[in-house]
C-alpha cells in the first residue's frame, strides 16, 4: 500500500520534501498556516498523489508527519492529534526569533522539547540540517556511487527504521546518531550541520552569481564523513544557530521561509 506523508507547512522546506515524496511515488498532504486554498497551484503542481488538508487532516493522514516549521510554531499544534504518529523534527533553534530558556540552558535538545510538546509521539530529528534547495540538488538513486548521508537520531527504533527507509527512496542514505538526549550532535552550529551538504562558493558574493553557485549540489557526505561528523561534535555554546558565515544568499532565502511561516495551521 502506498505510504503518506504528511506536511505541516508549505514554505520552501515543505515544499522541497512534498517534491522529493510525490517523485518517489509517496502520497502527500499538506498543510499551510494560511488555509488549504493557499496550496492549490503546489497541489496541482505535484499532482494526482498530492492533496491539500487542515493540520488535523495532516496528521491523520501521515504514515510520517513532517514538521516543516519554525519550532515556535510547534507550540500551536494540536498536540493531542499526534499519539502513535512518526513525526520527522526537520524544526531547528536560532535563539534570532525567539529565545528558549529551556535550550539556552541545554536542558533539553530541540527535539526533545518537541517530544514533550507532542506526548505520545514518536519524534525523529532529521532532514533539517541542509538547506531546501539542497534536499533536491543532493538526492541521488539508492546505490548510487556519489550518494549522501544525512543523521537522524530518535528514541524509537521503529521510527528511526521508517525514517531511514523513507530517506532511501527520496534519495539519501540515513546515519544513526543516537538518542533525542544525542540529538545536540547534529543540531545547528555543529559539523555535520549544513556546511558539508553545500557547494563551496564565495562567502561574499552576491547577486545572480552566488545564487547560482549557491544552488549546485554540494561535495557527497559518506556515512564515515557522517560518523566523524557526529563523534567529533562538541555541544556548541552558545546553543542554537547563527547565520555567521553563511552566505547572504542563504540567509536572505532563510529568512523568507521563516516570516512566510510563523504559525502552524
Amino acid at each position: 500500500m502506498t505510504q503518506t506523508i504528511g506536511i505541516i507547512g508549505s514554505g520552501l522546506v515543505g515544499k522541497a520534501i512534498a517534491r522529493l515524496a510525490t517523485s518517489a511515488g509517496y502520497k502527500v498532504v499538506i498543510s499551510n498556516s494560511r488555509g488549504a486554498e493557499t496550496v492549490k497551484e503546489l497541489v496541482e503542481e505535484l499532482g494526482p498523489l498530492a492533496s491539500a488538508g487542515s493540520t488535523e487532516e495532516v496528521i491523520a493522514a501521515g504514515d510520517i508527519v513532517t514538521l516543516s516549521i519554525p519550532i515556535a510554531a510547534s507550540e500551536q499544534l494540536p498536540a493531542d492529534k499526534f499519539a502513535g504518529k512518526v513525526v520527522l523534527d526537520q524544526t531547528n533553534y536560532y535563539p534570532a526569533f525567539g529565545n528558549n530558556d529551556v535550550l539556552d540552558k541545554a536542558e533539553l535538545t530541540s527535539s526533545e522539547l518537541i517530544a514533550q510538546r507532542l506526548p505520545g509521539s514518536k519524534v525523529v530529528k532529521g532532514f533539517h540540517n541542509l538547506s531546501w534547495l539542497h534536499m533536491k540538488a543532493d538526492a541521488t538513486p539508492s546505490g548510487s556511487a556519489n550518494r549522501t548521508t544525512l543523521p537522524i537520531a530518535g528514541d524509537d527504533a521503529g521510527a528511526k527504521q521508517a525514517v531511514t527507509e523513507f530517506f532511501d527512496k527520496i534519495g539519501f542514505d540515513a546515519i544513526d546518531a543516537g538518542s533525542l538526549a544525542d540529538s545536540w550532535r547534529i543540531e545547528p552550529s555543529t559539523p555535520i550541520y549544513f556546511w558539508p551538504y553545500a557547494p563551496k562558493m564565495d562567502l561574499q558574493a552576491t547577486g545572480p552569481d552566488a545564487e547560482a553557485a549557491y544552488t549546485q549540489p554540494g561535495k557527497p557526505v559518506s556515512r564515515e564523513e557522517a560518523q566523524h561528523l557526529i563523534e567529533t561534535a562538541d555541544r556548541p555554546s552558545p546553543i542554537g544557530g547563527t547565520f555567521d558565515g553563511m552566505p547572504q544568499v542563504h540567509v536572505d532565502l532563510f529568512m523568507a521561509q521563516a516570516s512566510a511561516a510563523t504559525t502552524a495551521n
